[in-house]
């Protein structure tokens, strides 16, 4: 049977997950078979699996810090936020509905129990250890009952829990003795070390500090993991934005500017995290027209609810903003969503998003869009097929992705296509993707994650700077490479800060020498 760790915190996004994903790169690195695992996942950012089924993205970068391929029994319950208080509930990666927060904690929780077991049952009996992340607080009394991630998870698999604070928040000591407060008895024995994270400053002055909280609690504190910079490791969710460049500075005058259009239901913005790495690069996200300014490149990201943030922009004035960039020759690229809004019309008529019928979209491509019940999920490999960029084709062979969407995009003429998928879903596929304006403008793509590939990533950024006099570059950031050194940094920056010994004691491991 394999052994356990889980860790939680005293609320969310104080670090669950990047420690997470820590533990999985360490025990990686002492030899352990590991895995990760979540037991319900409420995120915008998905990812899709080689077998075509949808989970959480910080899976995903636990997974690979543990060197494993993403598969949903990591993260079997994954909640998608589309508004109104609702969630679109997908259960082992396939979507069963949409939810009121009500229906689902009141309802549908338990019985999503069965889908968490299985999956614990396979993990088990495959790995030598689980690493668990919690979610939220393990002392939200409202939720308690109906919880399926968090103190029902340790008690199943009788796992010793880390109780994780964010002391850059504030009130760490008493986030962490309030929560144990909070715990009954047997969920306060199974929390068996402290940790206080994201500390900046003299980690000697903590230490009245620590005394005081292992006096207090009886626990033993593990150790102070210290405020991580520019970290290159995919974040959870939309939360996340809040601490991403949303201005430019002083520091863009010499580099190409990019502009991300941020919506209420934005979703998988990890699409721009390799443009974000790139150092010629700044890459910004605006929510309003005077944050916008004047950008090289404007990017239309995906959405969970296509119609309302389409309304968003045009409710904004971002909309009147984006076409006055476009007028004046800014490029502007859509992807999934995004690529639905340039369109001419975006229609719902089975109310699958939203309560609208049918919107107008931005016009620049001669495409319709319908949302139907059924969801597409795969993962694909495209080429550029013909990408004139700002006066120049664009080359990209073994474009690595994946499509995640419930629309059904319709062309209303002929139209350039600029993408060529040529498999799909594991098998060879011959399909046109994606559509160019007649003037080379505006594009937009299906495809998630194709930034990601180095060569045609840099190969736009030399067009948009080749427009700004400046002479092209070679290949400046290795994305997949840089990934594998942000875990192994994180890696270290964690060894560093926890006492391992007692961290492995408390696994029941012995440290390889």
């Amino acid at each position: 049977m394999a052994k356990s760790i889980m860790l939680m915190g005293t609320s969310s996004h104080v670090g669950k997950s990047i420690l997470t994903t820590a533990l999985c790169r360490i025990f990686r690195q002492e030899g352990r078979r590991v895995v990760p695992f979540k037991a319900q996942n409420m995120a915008l950012n998905s990812y899709v699996t080689l077998d075509g089924r949808e989970m959480g993205r910080a899976q995903v970068a636990q997974a690979e810090a543990a060197g494993l391929a993403p598969m949903v029994d990591m993260n079997p319950v994954l909640l998608k936020p589309t508004g109104n208080a609702q969630s679109q509930v997908v259960i082992m990666g396939e979507p069963v509905g949409n939810m009121s927060a009500r229906e689902y904690h009141k309802g549908y929780s338990l019985k999503a129990w069965d889908a968490v077991e299985d999956a614990l049952t396979r993990l088990q009996d495959e790995y030598e250890l689980l690493v668990v992340e919690g979610a939220g607080s393990p002392a939200e009394i409202n939720l308690k009952a109906n919880d399926i991630v968090n103190m029902r998870v340790a008690k199943y698999l009788q796992a010793p829990v880390l109780l994780i604070a964010d002391i850059d928040r504030g009130g760490a000591l008493a986030s962490l003795v309030g929560t144990l407060e909070l715990l009954d008895e047997e969920e306060r024995a199974l929390v068996k070390g402290l940790v206080i994270n994201k500390f900046r400053g003299d980690v000697t002055l903590l230490t009245p500090a620590l005394k005081f909280l292992e006096e207090k609690t009886g626990k033993p504190v593990l150790g102070v993991v210290p405020h991580i910079e520019q970290l290159g490791i995919d974040e959870e969710d939309s939360v996340s934005l809040e601490e991403k460049s949303c201005g430019l500075g002083n520091t863009a005058a010499d580099r190409i500017r990019i502009a991300v259009i941020r919506t209420p239901k934005l979703s998988n913005f990890t699409d721009f995290d390799a443009l974000a790495d790139e150092p010629d690069v700044a890459l910004y996200y605006v929510s309003t027209p005077a944050e916008l300014g004047s950008p090289d490149l404007i990017l239309l990201p995906g959405s969970k609810n296509t119609t309302e943030d389409l309304l968003h922009i045009r409710a904004t004035g971002l909309e009147t903003a984006i076409r006055r960039c476009v007028s004046a020759g800014t490029p502007l690229f859509g992807i999934c969503g995004g690529y639905q809004m340039l369109g001419r019309k975006v229609c719902d008529p089975l109310h699958t998003e939203s309560a609208h019928d049918e919107i107008e979209g931005f016009g620049y491509l001669p495409i319709e869009t319908t949302f139907a019940a059924h969801k597409r999920l795969r993962q694909v490999t495209a080429e550029c097929a013909d990408f004139p960029f700002l006066g120049e084709k664009i080359p990209g062979k073994n474009l690595s992705g994946y499509e995640i969407h419930m629309g059904e995009t319709i062309f209303t003429e002929d139209v350039h296509r600029p993408f060529r998928i040529v498999a799909a879903g594991g098998r060879p596929a011959d399909v046109r993707d994606g559509a160019l304006s007649a003037d080379g403008l505006v594009c937009g793509t299906y495809i998630h994650g194709i930034f990601d590939d180095d060569a045609l990533r840099r190969a736009i950024i030399n067009r948009l700077r080749a427009r700004r006099g400046l002479a092209a570059l070679s290949v400046q950031y290795r994305y997949r490479e840089g990934k594998e050194r942000a875990y192994d940094r994180l890696a270290e920056t964690v060894r560093e800060s926890l006492d391992m010994a007692k961290l492995m004691s408390i696994v029941g491991m012995e440290a390889n020498a």
